[in-house]
C-alpha cells in the first residue's frame, strides 16, 4: 500500500497538546473569549503545560475585554477586528516581558478566538473568529492563519467541546504543518464534526504563507465540504458574510466567467441600473456579486481546475468585482444563503433561458414540496429577478419573458410573479450580446 492509499489516522486533541508541551522551544498564550477556555484545557490536562503556556486568561466581561484590546466600532466583540487585536496585544505582551537572552530558543505563539454560542435560557447556533500568531524560527517574523467558524449545534457543551478541538487542531496545524497550507486544512477537522462545526472563511498571511493564494484557500473550503459558500473581494483576500453581506442590499450574477463576455458585461450594467433605482434599495449599502458555483469550476475530467479558477478570478478581481464560490447548483439555496444576513431587497441577473430552467419541474423533485417549497423560498424573500433577453440569432426574434415558453400547468404561478413585478425584463440591452446568450447559457446552472 502506497503512502497515498493509507488513510491517515487523527491524532486526539489530548495527543496534540501534549506534543506541542514536549517542546521545549514553544512558548506561547492563550486568550479566549466567549466558549470557555476549552482550548487551553487540552493543554493543561496533556501535563507538562507550564513549559509551553506562558498565560491562558479569558476576558469575559465586556469592560474588562474592551480595556484590555480596544472597542470596537458598534462596540462589537465577535468580530475579526477584535480576534486581530486580541492576537496583536498578547503576542506583544509576550515579546516584551520576556527577554530573548532568557528564552534564545523560544518560538512563540498566540492562540486567540473569540465566540458567541448558545446560553443556557436561549439554546440557539453560533459563531466566532479563531486564529494563531505563531514564529517557526526564534528570529523570524510572525505568520497568522485566522478562520471564522459558524457553529449549528444549539447544544452548549457541544459547541464548547467542538471550538476546543478544532482551537487545538489549528495550533498544531500552525506549529507543525506550516509548510503545508493543505495538512493545515486536511488537520482542522480532526475529531470534529463537520455538521456541528463549519468553517467559512479562512486565511493565511505571513512569510511562512507568503506563495499562498488565499483565493485557492477559499475554493479549497468548499471543494472539501467545509462550507457551502464563500467570498473574496477585488484585492483578493478572503471575506466573511456576515461581514460582507450584513443588512445589504444584494445583486448578483452567476455564470462561468471563462472569460468575462461583453454578454456579462451588458448584464450586469443593465441590471444594476434598474437594481439601483428601486426604492428599497439604498446604492451606498449594495454589494455586486459575481458568483460561480463549483459545478462551473470542473473540468470535464470532473475536477477542479485551480489554475483555471485563478485565471478567472483574476480577471473579475481586476474588473473590481466582489467573487462568491458556492456549492448551490439551484438558486433557491442561493437566496436562502442570502437570507441568513440580510433581510433587505436582493436582485438576481439571469438570461431567459436560465429563467426556463428554473421552471422545470424536474430540479426540485428532491424536495418534499417539490417546486412551490423552492419557490416559495425564492418569492417570500424580497427578491427581484432582473431577466435578459436570447435570441439564436439577430434573424430571430428576441424572447422575453412574455413569450419565453412555460408549461400550461405553471403559467399561472408564472403570471403571479410577473404581474407583481417579481420579474421584470431587461429592456435596455445589446442586441449582438443577446444573440450570444445561448453560447453563455449553457454553462450557468438553474
Amino acid at each position: 500500500m502506497t503512502p497515498q492509499e493509507q488513510i491517515r489516522v487523527p491524532l486526539s486533541p489530548g495527543q496534540k497538546a501534549r506534543r506541542i508541551n514536549q517542546d521545549v522551544n514553544l512558548y506561547g498564550t492563550f486568550a479566549e473569549i466567549g466558549a470557555g477556555q476549552e482550548t487551553v484545557r487540552h493543554f493543561f490536562r496533556a501535563g507538562g503545560a507550564s513549559q509551553t503556556i506562558a498565560k491562558a486568561m479569558s476576558a469575559y466581561d465586556k469592560d474588562f475585554s474592551n480595556a484590555i484590546y480596544g472597542a470596537e466600532p458598534n462596540n462589537r466583540f465577535v468580530c475579526e477586528s477584535r480576534l486581530r487585536n486580541m492576537l496583536r496585544h498578547e503576542y506583544g505582551l509576550m515579546v516584551e516581558r520576556l527577554s530573548r537572552a532568557d528564552h534564545p530558543t523560544k518560538k512563540f505563539f498566540t492562540y486567540a478566538n473569540t465566540v458567541t454560542g448558545s446560553t443556557y435560557e436561549k439554546p440557539h447556533s453560533g459563531h466566532g473568529w479563531i486564529g494563531v500568531r505563531f514564529q517557526t524560527a526564534p528570529d523570524r517574523p510572525t505568520s497568522e492563519v485566522i478562520i471564522h467558524v459558524r457553529l449549528h449545534d444549539a447544544d452548549i457543551s457541544l459547541q464548547q467541546e467542538s471550538i476546543g478541538v478544532m482551537g487545538t487542531n489549528l495550533v498544531y496545524g500552525c506549529l507543525f504543518a506550516h509548510n503545508s497550507p493543505d495538512e493545515i486544512m486536511d488537520t482542522l477537522y480532526d475529531n470534529v464534526s463537520r455538521h456541528v462545526i463549519e468553517i467559512d472563511m479562512v486565511q493565511m498571511n505571513g512569510p511562512d504563507f507568503a506563495q499562498v493564494d488565499n483565493r485557492l484557500l477559499s475554493l479549497q473550503l468548499v471543494k472539501r465540504g467545509y462550507t457551502d459558500a464563500v467570498i473574496f473581494g477585488p484585492d483578493g483576500q478572503n471575506l466573511q458574510a456576515s461581514e460582507a453581506l450584513y443588512r445589504k442590499n444584494i445583486l448578483a450574477i452567476r455564470g462561468s466567467f471563462r472569460p468575462v463576455t461583453k454578454v456579462n458585461i451588458d448584464m450586469i450594467m443593465n441590471g444594476y441600473n434598474m437594481f439601483i433605482k428601486e426604492q428599497r434599495v439604498d446604492r451606498q449599502n449594495l454589494q455586486v456579486l459575481f458568483e460561480i458555483t463549483l459545478s462551473n469550476l470542473k473540468s470535464d475530467t470532473g475536477d477542479v481546475d485551480e489554475k483555471d479558477f485563478i485565471d478567472r478570478a483574476d480577471i473579475l478581481c481586476s474588473l473590481g468585482q466582489t467573487v462568491l464560490i458556492s456549492n448551490y447548483q439551484e438558486y433557491y439555496k442561493l437566496v436562502e444563503y442570502f437570507s441568513r444576513y440580510t433581510r433587505a431587497r436582493m436582485g438576481l441577473i439571469m438570461g431567459v433561458n436560465n429563467l426556463i430552467e428554473v421552471f422545470d419541474e424536474k430540479y426540485y423533485r428532491h424536495l418534499n414540496g417539490g417546486m412551490l417549497e423552492a419557490f416559495g423560498i425564492l418569492f417570500t424573500r424580497d427578491l427581484k429577478i432582473y431577466v435578459y433577453p436570447s435570441r439564436m440569432s439577430l434573424d430571430e426574434e428576441i424572447m422575453t419573458t412574455d413569450n419565453m415558453p412555460i408549461h400550461p400547468r405553471l403559467k399561472p404561478l408564472y403570471d403571479y410573479l410577473l404581474s407583481n413585478k417579481r420579474m421584470v425584463d431587461i429592456e435596455t440591452f445589446d442586441p449582438a450580446s443577446a444573440a450570444h446568450l445561448q453560447q453563455v447559457g449553457a454553462s450557468v446552472d438553474p
